[in-house]
């Protein structure tokens, strides 16, 4: 069996910011074995890159829209990216 490796770009709306999310972001990606990266925008969102198998991004993505106790995830938004260069799963700085 074959497995499909995907990186994907993942935009969180909503009330995303001051909850905790990039911590539980970097939290749920480690436990998936993921790679890349979240960080807040300065919109309001929090955005991130994910990758490794495709089953394990699209339930990072799950867990995404679900977020920590205290978010309220309005939109959710998916599309495909480079690879990122990060070896782990990591917190950037807000942009």
């Amino acid at each position: 069996m074959t497995v499909e490796f995907v990186s994907m770009n993942i935009r969180i709306e909503g009330d995303v910011q001051g909850c905790g999310f990039r911590d539980f972001a970097v939290s749920q990606a480690t436990g998936f074995g993921l790679k890349g990266w979240v960080r807040n925008r300065s919109d309001g969102t929090v955005e991130a890159v994910a990758f490794g198998p495709r089953m394990e991004v699209e339930a990072f993505i799950t867990t995404c829209i679900k977020g920590p106790p205290g978010a309220r995830v309005t939109a959710i938004n998916v599309e495909a990216a480079e690879t990122p260069k990060e070896m782990i799963f990591t917190r950037r700085a807000t942009v």
